[in-house]
């Protein structure tokens, strides 16, 4: 009964469990100083597991603030969807992760 009921329970987490995979193509870094920013590009995977052809870009650009000798550039901006750059994420995972379940892909 125990064996059963864990089994149960098993099933029922893997149900609920949502994951999200992709696969990095591309990470590069331009630029120096206040013009400075990273790229990710990734491709998003189906249902089923399998790599999709539909890609999403994610771009952040340095922190400055300031001009001319009294800039000071002290961080990164936000990760951004490059589809849609009104929108704000944390880390590029959690972009990527928009991005592909935006488009119907994990």
């Amino acid at each position: 009964m125990k064996k059963k009921f864990f089994v149960f329970c098993l099933f029922i987490i893997s149900l609920c469990n949502i994951s999200y995979g992709y696969q990095v193509l591309s990470t590069k870094e331009f630029g120096k100083a206040d013009a400075r920013n990273q790229n990710i590009v990734i491709k998003c995977t189906t249902d089923t597991g399998k790599l999709s052809n539909q890609t999403c870009s994610l771009r952040r650009y340095v922190k400055c603030q300031g001009n001319g000798d009294k800039k000071k550039c002290n961080g990164w901006q936000p990760w951004r969807d490059l589809r849609n750059t009104s929108v704000n994420y944390t880390d590029w995972k959690t972009a990527a992760s928009s991005c592909c379940k935006s488009k119907g892909l994990r």
